[in-house]
């Protein structure tokens, strides 16, 4: 656990303002994300069954929470997030090529470390569209990104407008840089230095090619093999100046194509998943391609409410010491 205490933090907003402005904040974003996508609402599941083969292996050492029913005799994993269940979704619901979904996903990552912007309970938006298997190429990738940061500006805009006295903070645009770029840049530096780095230079970048080998002999960040294209995904960061650090905001990516797939299992050691329900799906070219992500709803409220913790825009569990530091210096967690 590393706790950053901000010198002379005070919250822009009371805990009742802050809660309103979670809502309105909430629903000015996702009503503007699903106009500029063009996604559709839909349900989504809490738990899956793990043989389907859709639950999010992340990093693949976290460990889903999973659980026993009794009426049908099988265990159950809690998601730790919707990237290939939404695809499955797609093809299921008959979506067109250029729509997509999107749906709040509610998971627990019991794995987490704790600190300023993580928790074990996790609430973002996953959102997935269908594309052209022509369309499967960066320029498509920087295409949707620079949707989804036009969306980003708007609200920093209608924050703003409410309560003037939080300051907006974006530039005008997203930087791309891919992660080997950066190493390049900073090769003394580790990834969380150079990603902080690059952010108090930039403001706001979307950092390309997560979990490839990269020239030093290792991964910027892990990426579990069976959903993004390691080399058409990436992650949005902007500057964070509470903590003076980088925060992620979204994680998405051009999904792998039955080639991509065949390839990161290989490399990943990861060959078994091919006989689970979706990666048989996929090579045998049942589904869609797309490309999707998740947007965090706690962290988007956390930066664009210039908060400290992430507990202030979301109820959590916390340890005794951590909740009694934030107390006496100010910070009012949920």
């Amino acid at each position: 656990m590393c706790l950053i205490i901000p010198e002379q933090y005070k919250s822009s907003l009371g805990v009742i303002q802050t809660q309103q402005a979670i809502k309105d904040l909430k629903d000015y974003f996702e009503q503007r994300l699903s106009e500029e996508l063009k996604l559709t609402r839909v349900s989504s599941p809490l738990f899956v069954i793990p043989e389907t083969g859709t639950n999010d292996n992340l990093n693949g050492v976290e460990k889903a929470v999973n659980f026993n029913v009794p009426n049908i005799n099988k265990n159950v994993e809690i998601v730790q997030s919707l990237a290939k269940w939404k695809r499955v979704a797609l093809k299921k619901y008959g979506f067109e090529t250029g729509r997509g979904i999107y749906t709040d996903m509610n998971a627990i990552r019991k794995d987490e470390e704790l600190d300023n912007i993580h928790s074990i309970y996790v609430d973002q938006w996953d959102w997935e569209l269908i594309i052209d298997k022509e369309e499967r190429n960066e320029a498509k990738l920087k295409e949707v990104v620079k949707k989804i940061y036009k969306v980003f500006k708007e609200t920093e805009e209608h924050v703003h407008d409410i309560y003037p006295e939080i300051n907006k903070m974006l530039p005008e645009e997203i930087t791309f840089i891919t992660s080997q770029e950066l190493l390049d840049m900073y090769p003394e530096l580790s990834p969380k230095e150079r990603e902080d780095k690059i952010v108090r230079d930039k403001g706001a970048v979307f950092l390309m090619q997560i979990g490839k080998i990269l020239d030093n002999g290792d991964k910027h960040d892990g990426r579990s093999p069976d959903y993004d294209d390691w080399e058409l995904n990436g992650d949005i960061l902007f500057y964070n100046p509470i903590l003076d650090n980088a925060i992620e905001l979204s994680s998405m990516g051009i999904r792998v194509d039955e080639e991509r797939l065949k390839y990161q299992l290989d490399v990943s050691n990861c060959n078994d998943r091919k006989e689970l329900d979706y990666h048989k799906a996929l090579l045998n070219g049942e589904l869609p391609y797309t490309i999707g992500g998740g947007i965090g709803q706690s962290r988007i409220c956390m930066y664009f409410l210039n908060k400290a913790h992430i507990g202030e825009v979301q109820v959590g569990v916390w340890p005794d010491d951590m909740i009694k530091e934030c107390s006496e210096l100010g910070i009012h967690l949920l």
